[in-house]
């Protein structure tokens, strides 16, 4: 089945949005010690340059979704980008740390509207039998969009300046608004009222478990502040959960968890976004602090990392249609386990770069098969009608984790020394078992197998 037009303007215009939101998830980490410099931070400050992204993209997501699929899915991506493009120019003319980080706790906003709204604009677009293909190649340039982040930010920050990195936003947006309201046709999800109640429940959970973890660090895991953001965040779980089985409008049906591979998609995205962010936040830095690189340096030395996603992407995004997930999942999470855990033990001794090479392309073979089959299993897991919201529960896991990923191993980065110690080698390490639990997730996901030809999840049957 060929696309159409209208089919490839939408992948397009979605793609895009979803680089520019990935992009600046750790376009910054190659830049931080220029900004330790220019702005005077600590460490620990310099991760809220990454968490304070994740913290109010993570909240945010499944409330979006659910909006989107009321008052339009098209309308409200314009309007993520928009906010997303807005808030890009106030990092740029950031002049303090606390300005950056509010800045970029706006940035995160648009980013919550227009990654769940992207993912809902392909499943509306794209028929069962091709969605596994046009999420592939979405995955592929999003995952592009992560892994080189470093390497444009480092780029930008040493051929120009680090606001460059946020003000590259601007022209994109100004293009790819006009063209969305054009090109994507206008799509929503189910009629029913938004469950405000819901959203706010979801909203203060995420804040009070996510908050919990990124200062964990910093205030200490058995502190009062740690322990009542966990316990705060938990209550609100369980208010929300209660709330979801009682209401007649809800936001996330509880049923759906039901669905064995919905929750093991999830499960797997979690721990997958939680090794990615924190191996590319250590990595570009053990480039700069360990091998002495400038940043654009270090960023190109990511290259046979990076690199893998032009080759096996594409090729992943076509596998999924033929022989499911879960394979793909597993076999992924399996290959950036062995990367991560090489990568560590050579990095502890005295290391020359061409050592790193063939571990770094293991990792990136092994993330550019598991990032397109796990998000398609999230996604395709439940009826075409609530693409919008699985996209947005998705997203909302992949945040989390991402932010627990760094948060967790940048604890374990400072208890073993920093810069000065084992810090990098235990960093890298967490990102092995990280990726070992993804793919013990990932076999949770159920085969596929064929009905009429075509090929479709046999956990699809568990949501009519």
């Amino acid at each position: 089945m060929r696309t159409t037009s209208e089919q490839r303007w939408v992948l397009g215009l979605a793609s895009v949005g979803s680089v520019m939101v990935a992009l600046d998830v750790l376009v910054v980490a190659a830049a931080l010690t220029t900004l330790r410099a220019d702005l005077g931070a600590s460490a620990e400050q310099l991760e809220w340059t990454v968490n304070a992204y994740g913290l109010s993209f993570a909240m945010l997501l499944m409330t979006a979704a659910a909006i989107g699929d009321r008052w339009g899915r098209r309308r409200t991506y314009v309007a993520g980008l928009a906010l997303f493009s807005v808030a890009s120019v106030a990092c740029a003319l950031a002049t303090s740390l606390p300005w950056l980080i509010a800045a970029r706790t706006a940035q995160g906003v648009g980013a919550a509207v227009v990654m769940p709204l992207s993912m809902g604009l392909l499943g509306a677009a794209f028929p069962p039998e091709r969605r596994g293909w046009a999420i592939g190649v979405f995955s592929g340039v999003t995952g592009l969009a992560v892994l080189g982040g470093p390497m444009i930010g480092g780029a930008v920050t040493e051929g120009l300046a680090w606001q460059w990195i946020f003000w590259i936003n601007i022209p994109v947006g100004a293009l790819a608004i006009p063209l969305a309201l054009r090109k994507i046709p206008e799509s929503t999800g189910p009629t029913r009222r938004l469950d405000l109640i819901g959203a706010g429940l979801i909203t203060f959970a995420v804040l009070g478990l996510v908050w919990g973890v990124v200062q964990g660090a910093s205030a200490g895991w058995s502190s009062a502040e740690v322990l009542g953001s966990f316990a705060i965040g938990v209550s609100f779980l369980a208010a929300f959960g209660v709330w979801e089985g009682r209401t007649a409008h809800p936001m996330v049906p509880l049923a759906f968890f039901r669905n064995r591979t919905f929750t093991a998609a999830n499960t797997a995205g979690f721990f997958l976004s939680a090794a990615l962010f924190a191996s590319v936040f250590f990595l570009a830095q053990y480039m700069q602090a360990v091998l002495g690189s400038a940043p654009f340096k270090a960023g190109l030395q990511l290259l046979p990392w990076t690199a893998t996603l032009f080759i096996v992407g594409p090729i992943a995004g076509r596998l999924v249609d033929r022989v499911g997930e879960r394979p793909l999942v597993v076999i992924g999470m399996a290959l950036q386990t062995l990367g991560m855990f090489w990568i560590s033990e050579i990095s502890s001794g005295s290391v020359q770069y061409v050592e790193l090479v063939a571990p770094l392309v293991i990792t990136g073979c092994g993330i550019s098969l598991a990032l397109p089959a796990t998000q398609s299993a999230g996604v395709g897991a439940l009826p075409r009608e609530a693409v919008g919201i699985a996209s947005g529960i998705y997203s909302m896991t992949r945040q989390v984790g991402g932010a627990a990923g760094v948060a967790v191993l940048g604890s374990v980065f400072a208890s073993a020394g920093g810069y000065l110690g084992n810090g990098f080698t235990r960093a890298l390490a967490g990102c092995g078992v990280l990726s070992l639990l993804g793919a013990l997730a990932g076999l949770g996901i159920t085969a596929r197998r064929s009905t009429g030809g075509q090929v479709v999840p046999e956990a699809m049957e568990e949501v009519g």
